[in-house]
């Protein structure tokens, strides 16, 4: 905790964040985890509905500024290859 009350302030907004970014960051990962068990399963109907929900929170995510867009953009092409490749068996 900072003496000053700019820095006060700046920690009490740095927490507020971290809490935000957070619960955004374990949003995103809990759904990935669904999507990897649909895909080991073999379940394409029920990994593509969880592969749409995982974009779609990445997206937000990124735009709030708690993922890199390029960070996104590699997650989401990695998750597709791995959707695509439940029809190629």
């Amino acid at each position: 905790m900072g003496t000053s009350n700019s820095a006060a302030k700046r920690y009490r907004q740095s927490e507020k964040r971290r809490i935000k970014n957070r619960a955004a960051k374990s949003q995103v990962k809990t759904v990935t985890k669904s999507f990897m068990a649909a895909v080991k399963s073999g379940d394409k109907e029920a990994a593509e509905v969880k592969y749409k929900e995982m974009a779609k929170l990445m997206d937000t995510a990124s735009g709030k500024g708690v993922y890199h867009s390029n960070t996104v953009a590699r997650k989401k092409s990695r998750m597709n290859k791995l959707l695509n490749s439940i029809s190629a068996e």
